[in-house]
């Protein structure tokens, strides 16, 4: 089958002007005076979105990210290279891109429903589908310009996916809503994929796209340095991310944790039983350390304690595998997350941390009340 997004050697330029004219008389007089530079964004970018396909695309700020999707959704036309996409396409790209502030959320809810090629009788059908959505309804007919964050996000997004898109485009601004929002839309792109839409997913949440996308693309200074699954785009960004912070932090700790990759490829699903993932440990210390594990609910609950007499492992210096496996999960139906802490044995100093190594996601009649002991095994394979 066809691709829905074929992005095809695309390189874009600007133009960086560092001296401007001061006056119309000096524009006309030395039209091709003041000083500038270019400054390559993208640099012959490729890759695919298949039918029916989730592609995450990782790197940090600045590596081209949100200038590639400009360029897929037309808002930005390349230097070079093609661009070619089958299907309607909804974007969903930076807060409130494409509303009119002076207008209503009702008229740019029309607004927007026309630049995607649908009639006004169309948009009649689904306007109720999307103020339900967006949970706007007493502010619909408000101008935008007097909308939070938060509010431009619920309609912006409600209106992307509710217009029966072939292809949805997501840059980095669900974050911006809050928790219950988020899980909204979560579920919503779960739906789309299950109805076989394509899907292109910009995020700085490793776990996010480990959770959604079926493929992941790595960009940074505005070349493609990795395209595959996503476990392994994952370490091509985590590097990335890690030698940058090399060169300007001296201050790194004596240990790196990876984030958890569970022997699923996404999240472990589990009915109140055991979990088992692997980190990768980059350690410039040698010697005992304790292992320390904590759970989070959806609502950022803590929920677990480390026994002190648990998670001791000895460290060399290097790179090594540090496997976790928790013998219980005994929780509610719902996503949790997982944080790993390293302690020095000895003196109790932190190591090493990272935040939501893991996404676990609990199905099941599973139940527990209050903060418990984790019964857990660590160690180096």
């Amino acid at each position: 089958m066809l691709n829905a997004i074929e992005v095809d050697e695309v390189s874009k330029t600007f133009r960086i002007h560092h001296e401007r004219h001061s006056s119309l008389k000096e524009r006309l007089l030395r039209p091709g005076g003041g000083s500038h530079s270019d400054f390559e964004a993208l640099r012959a970018v490729s890759f695919n979105v298949g039918p029916a396909e989730t592609v995450g695309i990782l790197g940090r700020n600045g590596s081209g990210k949100s200038t590639i999707l400009k360029t897929i959704c037309g808002v930005l036309q390349p230097s070079s290279g093609e661009v070619r996409l089958r299907g309607t396409l909804a974007a969903l790209l930076e807060l409130g891109a494409g509303f009119q502030p002076e207008l209503s959320g009702r008229d740019n809810i029309y607004l927007s429903g026309s630049m995607l090629g649908l009639s006004k009788r169309t948009i009649r059908g689904l306007f109720d589908e999307i103020v339900e959505f967006s949970e706007l309804g007493d502010f619909i007919d408000t101008p935008v310009k007097f909308y939070s964050s938060g509010m431009y996000v619920r309609l912006g997004f409600a209106v992307a996916v509710n217009v029966d898109p072939d292809i949805l485009v997501v840059d980095e601004v669900l974050a911006v809503g809050d928790e219950k929002f988020q899980a909204k839309c979560m579920a919503r792109i779960s739906r789309l994929q299950n109805d076989g839409r394509s899907i292109l997913l910009v995020s700085h949440s490793a776990a996010q796209v480990q959770t959604l996308c079926s493929r992941a693309v790595v960009l940074d200074h505005g070349s493609v340095i990795a395209d595959g699954a996503v476990g392994t785009s994952i370490d091509a960004f985590r590097s990335v991310l890690h030698a940058d912070t090399r060169e300007v932090d001296s201050a790194s700790p004596r240990a790196r944790v990876e984030a958890v990759t569970t022997e699923s490829g996404r999240f472990d699903v589990v009915m109140g039983g055991a979990w088992r993932g692997i980190a990768r440990v980059h350690s410039e210390f040698a010697g005992d350390v304790r292992v320390v594990a904590a759970i989070r609910s959806p609502r950022n609950e803590l929920l677990s304690a480390t026994p002190i007499s648990q998670g001791l492992v000895s460290l060399r210096p290097g790179v090594q595998d540090l496997s976790l496996q928790i013998a219980r999960l005994p929780f509610l139906p719902g996503t949790y997350t997982l944080s790993i802490s390293l302690r020095d044995a000895d003196s109790g100093d932190s190591v090493a941390h990272v935040e939501q190594a893991a996404i676990i996601e609990i199905t099941g009649e599973s139940s527990s009340d209050g903060v418990f002991e984790l019964d857990f095994d660590a160690k180096i394979l």
